[in-house]
């Protein structure tokens, strides 16, 4: 008889999807509420979105429980600076903050796929994408999770951001006013949960802009 050996992996993926789109002067930060494993639904109603600072939030899919450790190191790491500088990160400082933080477990990483919205200094809208190990890139619009190999050509679609090797550079903020980016936002999730089994249930939307943080939520498909 061959040995077996158990396939035991200290990593899952829960599954989920992310979406971010920053304006002139708002960033839209979206994520489903599904949280799966395999073809079993663990809970229809869980919040991938979290709040960072007062102007920056971040949505991350991928496996929960790692991102539930990174939360908690970002959140000790920026109360820290609070004490230190007696004011809040601002959007581009945390931008920095969460590539550290992923690059320093470069060798055994959080397996989570961040998006990082916010408003930077200028009160312009910012989104920061991911991988696994901390590089990252400000952009216009971006999607991760599961559904994002759906959604991203439908963003680029719409959206098509200036390239980065034009000179002289172009802001990476999309021209769409707030509620056409909500508008946007709420299209590409009832689309992707047509195709992707792991998103689904509800959409949550968060919107950013000098008048502050505000939260929506709209059903998707159930099955």
């Amino acid at each position: 008889m061959t040995k077996q050996h158990a396939n035991w992996s200290p990593y899952d993926n829960n599954g989920g999807s992310c979406v971010a789109i920053a304006g002139s002067d708002y960033c839209v930060i979206a994520a489903d509420t599904r949280m799966s494993t395999g073809y079993n639904i663990l809970t229809r109603d869980y919040s991938k979105i979290s709040h960072l600072a007062e102007k920056c939030v971040m949505a991350s899919s991928g496996f929960q429980a790692d991102v539930k450790a990174l939360q908690k190191v970002l959140s000790a790491r920026h109360l820290t600076y609070q004490h230190q500088h007696n004011k809040q990160m601002s959007c581009p400082a945390m931008a920095q903050l969460l590539s550290n933080t992923l690059y320093y477990k470069r060798f055994f990483p959080y397996y989570s796929f961040n998006v990082l919205g916010g408003l930077d200094s200028e009160g312009k809208g910012c989104v920061f994408t991911y991988d696994a190990v901390g590089s990252y890139e400000r952009v216009g619009y971006s999607s991760q999770g599961s559904g994002s190999t759906l959604i991203m050509p439908f963003l680029d679609n719409q959206l098509k951001s200036p390239s980065p090797l034009l000179l002289p550079a172009q802001d990476a903020v999309t021209p769409l006013s707030e509620a056409e980016a909500v508008d946007l936002v709420k299209t590409v999730f009832a689309s992707a949960t047509e195709r992707d089994i792991y998103t689904g249930d509800k959409v949550e939307i968060v919107i950013l802009n000098a008048g502050g943080i505000h939260r929506e939520f709209m059903d998707l498909r159930k099955d």
